[in-house]
């Protein structure tokens, strides 16, 4: 059997950015590997004034939430001390005995390696895979350090890829100044608003305690969904003019039961009489917007009507809707990094211009779906279409 190939990339990412994405994905497809452990700093000997190591971890996860094969990994950050490459090579070495190691590095680093701790030792370690990359050096300085490794023993591969033009530090100074990230994931850049990092205000009060929480409660998956719909959520008040921060708060906390067991979520809904619907209280896709509300009241302190309301009725939607409420479930579908599905770019154009009918569109859509499936539709939904047809706005 074939030894399994991993592939290692290091860094502080302060932040994570779509350049390091591309980079290890870039990486895994032309050296042909299994998958790549994306490893943030603990602590490193070479850099200061970094954000917290566990910020750069939820945002590293969320990042890598929808590459299956890119697998963020705490081997650095769950150690103390100072944190040197030889040692974390050491580890990856005991945890994989069968399997080959490849680190990936920029040009950049390339030119530092015989500098690092116990350099001869790392070379002899894994094969580097080496991104053209080299912002300080030119090609021909890339092409003698290359052979003057190669020569010592080290096994060195010049990948060919295009490397995205794309730095942390530009982005911590975009960040700073409210001036565009294209290069950050929606996820990562919500979550650096929402904390304040990088010189940004922070616009929630609590954030340290609900990315704590929802952090544990939620998948991965549905964690980096969850920013991404807070995201979309405030952008859509702010074009239709609702209070922006309801929006955001709505959409962050959205899905804080969603993955909870359905029993617990019904044990829950029984107990606080939170719906008497029992197609409801029997449906895991939709229990877990009562109970949501439920939670974003008694966990973490909303006592906004209009917050709760909006989490509350975001997944059979519900006839006399308000402005916000339909912001904030139309941000669930719509959200960048949702799976492509029909009418799925119609929705996401229409949001900008009447929320009315863009939610239409989307019911719509999802009665289809439903009825394709051979399923039937929430009644509630069905009254909220019936609704949807008869407004000045959706004709």
């Amino acid at each position: 059997m074939a030894k399994e190939r991993i592939g290692i990339m290091g860094g502080t990412f302060d932040p994570i950015h779509l350049g390091h994405i591309e980079m290890a994905k870039a990486a895994m497809a032309e050296a042909k590997l299994d998958r790549v452990l994306m490893i943030p700093t603990g602590n490193p000997p070479h850099k200061k004034d970094i954000a917290p190591a566990e910020d750069r971890w939820k945002m590293l996860c969320a990042a890598c939430a929808q590459e299956p094969l890119l697998e963020p990994s705490r081997v650095e950050l769950d150690r103390s001390g100072v944190i040197y490459t030889v040692d974390t090579l050491s580890i990856l070495k005991e945890q994989y005995p069968k399997a080959d190691l490849f680190y990936i590095i920029g040009a950049d680093t390339l030119m530092e390696l015989e500098h690092w701790r116990a350099a001869a030792q790392v070379l002899s370690m894994c094969t580097f895979l080496v991104c053209p990359r080299a912002w300080n050096h030119t090609p021909a300085q890339v092409r003698d350090q290359h052979k003057r490794l190669c020569d010592i023993g080290a096994s060195i591969i010049m990948l060919t890829m295009e490397p995205m033009d794309a730095s942390s530090t530009a982005i911590r100074e975009d960040l700073a100044h409210g001036r565009p990230t294209p290069a950050l994931p929606v996820p990562v850049r919500e979550y650096c608003g929402v904390k304040g990092l990088y010189g940004m205000t922070g616009r929630m009060a609590q954030a340290d305690e609900w990315m704590d929480k929802l952090f544990a409660a939620l998948t991965v998956k549905r964690f980096a969904h969850t920013l991404a719909v807070a995201h979309t959520a405030r952008q859509l008040a702010r074009v239709h003019q609702l209070d922006a921060h309801k929006a955001e708060v709505a959409g962050l906390l959205h899905d804080c039961a969603k993955c909870l067991p359905l029993k617990d979520m019904q044990d829950i809904s029984r107990l606080h009489k939170l719906t008497g619907d029992e197609t409801l209280i029997e449906s895991g896709n939709l229990l877990h917007s009562v109970t949501g509300a439920y939670l974003a009241a008694a966990e973490y302190g909303i006592t906004d009507p209009e917050i709760l309301r909006a989490i509350a009725c975001h997944t059979t939607g519900k006839p006399q809707m308000t402005q916000l409420d339909m912001a904030v479930y139309l941000a669930d579908k719509i959200e960048p990094t949702r799976a492509d599905y029909p009418l799925l770019n119609k929705v996401r154009l229409l949001a900008q211009l009447s929320l009315e009918k863009a939610l239409l569109c989307s019911m719509e859509g999802t009665t289809k779906y439903v009825k394709k499936g051979g399923k039937a539709l929430h009644p509630t939904t069905l009254e909220t279409l019936a609704w949807l047809h008869t407004l000045p706005k959706t004709k």
